[in-house]
């Protein structure tokens, strides 16, 4: 990710960081998921859970730029740091532009995500986002 571009564009501020607000972001991604994954998936509940599941990834892509010495001034640059991640199942970070896309859809388009977009997105945060939100405890220790 070339900072510097996203710094020019205006999608990112250097910070100083800040570790009390790293930590309220990685426990807010996590507790949320905690509370999301106790609704059933249905029809009615899949755009819900979708969206606060992607809000939670958002945090963490937020976190990792705050722990960089950045403040993220659009999701977009959230979700470009996450590409970055050193997990064991890298290549599924490349769905990260596709779950964006869905969310961007429901929430300026009015659509629905489906219950397979919503089982695909918990499944995300499964897979990667808990081994990504491991490393960023790591580095605020």
């Amino acid at each position: 990710m070339n900072i510097e571009l996203w710094i020019k564009m205006g999608a990112l501020r250097i910070r100083q960081k800040d570790l009390g607000k790293i930590k309220s972001m990685t426990n807010s991604a996590e507790v949320n998921v905690k509370v999301v994954q106790t609704i059933k998936i249905n029809e009615n509940t899949a755009t819900l859970i979708f969206r606060e599941i992607y809000e939670s990834i958002r945090q963490l892509g937020d976190a990792k730029l705050w722990i960089l010495g950045y403040e993220p001034l659009n999701h977009e640059v959230s979700m470009e740091i996450l590409k970055e991640s050193n997990i064991k199942d890298k290549v599924k970070l490349n769905s990260l532009d596709r779950l964006k896309k869905i969310r961007n859809d429901i929430n300026y388009r009015g659509f629905r995500a489906s219950i397979q977009q919503a089982e695909e997105i918990l499944e995300f945060w499964d897979k990667c986002c808990i081994e990504i939100l491991d490393l960023l405890k790591k580095r605020l220790v």
